[in-house]
C-alpha cells in the first residue's frame, strides 16, 4: 500500500513582530540563516520527505514570499498559495486553504521552525488517522524550551493528555485531519488552541517525542546565532 501523505501546510501569515525591524520589509519566514530562507529549510525537509503538494498561506508581505519561492520546482514539489487579507491565525488559515489541501491528512508545520525532523517518520501514523472513522491529530513534542518551561501538553503512552507528567512543548509539527475544519466557514480567525484541547480530551489526540535539533527562531539574536551554526556545519 503507498502512503497517503503527500500534502503539507506551512504556516507563514504571522507578522514577526519579534523579528522586528527585520519583518517590517521581509516577511519572516523569508529571513534567512545558513544562506537560505527559513522557509526552504522546510521545504527541502518536506520535499526529501516526499511531500508533492505545499499549500503556504501569507498576509504579511505575501507577495515577496510567493515572488521568491515561485511554483516550487526547483525543489520537485507543488507550491499553492493562501492569501489572507488580514493572518486568520492557524485553525482559521487551514480553514481557508481547504480547497487547495484536498481531502485526507496532511502535515502543518510552522515557516519559522528549524529543525532536523524527519518528515517520513510520519507516514504510518498518518494511514493510521486517514482510517479512523472520526478525524483526529498527531503531535509531534518536544522538550520544554527555556521560554516555555511548563510546556503544552502530557504524553502518555502515545497519547496526549490535558493533565499530567511529562509535560511537553508542541514544536509546531502536526498531522491534522481536513474533516476537523470543515465547518469552520473561511474567512474566520481562529487559533488550533480550541481544536487541540477537544480532539485531546476526546481521546483522539496522540503525541510522540522529538529530541533532536530544533528551534523556535523567534529573535534577531536567535536568527543570528542560527546562521552562524549553519555556516560552520
Amino acid at each position: 500500500m503507498t502512503h497517503c501523505l503527500k500534502t503539507a501546510m506551512i504556516f507563514a501569515a504571522g507578522r514577526g513582530e519579534r523579528m522586528r525591524p527585520l519583518t517590517d520589509t521581509c516577511p519572516k519566514p523569508l529571513l534567512e540563516a545558513g544562506g537560505k530562507p527559513l522557509i526552504v529549510w522546510q521545504i527541502e525537509r518536506l520535499a526529501a520527505a516526499g511531500i508533492e503538494t505545499i499549500v503556504i498561506n501569507h498576509a504579511w508581505l505575501g507577495e515577496k514570499i510567493e515572488a521568491s519561492l515561485g511554483d516550487g520546482s526547483p525543489w520537485g514539489v507543488e507550491l499553492r498559495y493562501s492569501p489572507e487579507s488580514e493572518a486568520l491565525e492557524t485553525a482559521g488559515g487551514i480553514a481557508q486553504a481547504l480547497p487547495l489541501l484536498g481531502s485526507g491528512v496532511f502535515i502543518a508545520v510552522s515557516g519559522d521552525v528549524f529543525c532536523d525532523f524527519d518528515y517520513t517518520a510520519l507516514r504510518d501514523r498518518a494511514t493510521a488517522l486517514a482510517r479512523d472513522e472520526l478525524p483526529g491529530m498527531h503531535l509531534v513534542m518536544v522538550p520544554n524550551p527555556p521560554f516555555h518551561p511548563r510546556g503544552d501538553f502530557a504524553l502518555i503512552d502515545g497519547a496526549l493528555a490535558l493533565d499530567g507528567e511529562p509535560r511537553l512543548t508542541f514544536g509546531n509539527i502536526g498531522l491534522y485531519d481536513t474533516r476537523m475544519f470543515r465547518d469552520l466557514a473561511p474567512g474566520t480567525r481562529r487559533a488550533l488552541t480550541p481544536y487541540y484541547r477537544e480532539t485531546i480530551a476526546e481521546g483522539r489526540a496522540t503525541g510522540e517525542l522529538y529530541a533532536g535539533r530544533w528551534e523556535n527562531v523567534g529573535t534577531p539574536a536567535q536568527l543570528q546565532a542560527l546562521d552562524q551554526e549553519l555556516r560552520q556545519r
